[in-house]
């Protein structure tokens, strides 16, 4: 037989040298050093079925660290204001389109599609919930997301205006995949930042999908926007590629609370 198997003390296999290495030194070996398809796929052809166990190991442990390391960052970069999933959701103050619902929310095929969703009722029923549970499960799955309260965003769009890098800012709400704007009606917005924030709504337009919570129907927009004609932009362009859920119950906060 011309294969050698003497591969402890150093040996040929396949007409390549195998020697004994030590865990310090295979370690000292991989640092720095990306590998390249071509050698790669040389050192793959000399290789036994047995000696590729161990560096299909590597890279199924290097991809999973990758893509938890992934999902880590996207986690902390969307700004969620806590964590919150669906584990122990309670969906009965929830109702959907009867077209739409649960299962086509958590699929996130909306977020490929850039459709976007208004999630409106009663405060306190698991809205902001929803939204915070709908992100992170984009982000597990390897999505960009932000998450702004309307108010936040449009300080956030007005101290970058003010710098002189509101493009910036733009582009980097843009990267998102998913944006999250939460408590859209619940503090007054002037109409300086009102434009700010269509600006932002209008960019999102068939480019990205954008979650809304509010308490206000549709009809009452108009009082977030300061301007008839700029609410009813926003409705149109939600609209077209938009749901909304209900929300209807009494606060989980309230029934839950310890004043009693």
């Amino acid at each position: 037989m011309s294969e050698t198997t003497d591969t402890a003390a150093g040996g040929r296999r396949g007409g390549r040298t195998v020697s004994k290495s030590t865990p310090d030194e295979v370690m000292g070996l991989a640092c720095g050093l990306p590998l390249t398809r071509s050698v790669l796929r040389s050192v793959v052809a000399d290789a036994t079925p047995g000696q590729l166990g161990v560096p299909a190991d590597l890279f199924r442990a290097e991809n999973a660290s990758r893509m938890e390391s992934r999902r880590a960052r996207l986690i902390r970069s969307a700004g969620f204001p806590c964590v919150k999933g669906f584990d122990g959701y309670d969906w009965g103050m929830a109702s959907f389109p009867a077209d739409w619902g649960r299962e086509q929310l958590m699929d996130l095929g909306f977020v490929d599609r850039a459709e976007d969703l208004v999630l409106y009722g009663d405060v306190g029923c698991g809205k902001t919930h929803m939204a915070i549970a709908t992100g992170m499960l984009a982000c597990e799955r390897g999505m960009p997301v932000r998450f702004f309260t309307a108010s936040s965003l449009v300080m956030r769009l007005r101290r970058a205006r003010d710098e002189n890098r509101l493009d910036a800012e733009l582009r980097t709400i843009g990267r998102a995949r998913l944006l999250v704007v939460d408590e859209l009606g619940y503090l007054p917005i002037d109409i300086d930042g009102a434009r700010l924030l269509f600006q932002v709504i209008a960019d999102s337009y068939e480019k990205r999908s954008v979650v809304f919570t509010t308490n206000l129907e549709f009809g009452r927009w108009g009082e977030v926007f300061g301007d008839g004609d700029m609410a009813a932009a926003v409705i149109d362009r939600i609209v077209h590629h938009g749901r909304i859920v209900r929300f209807r119950g009494e606060s989980y906060r309230n029934s839950h609370s310890l004043m009693k």
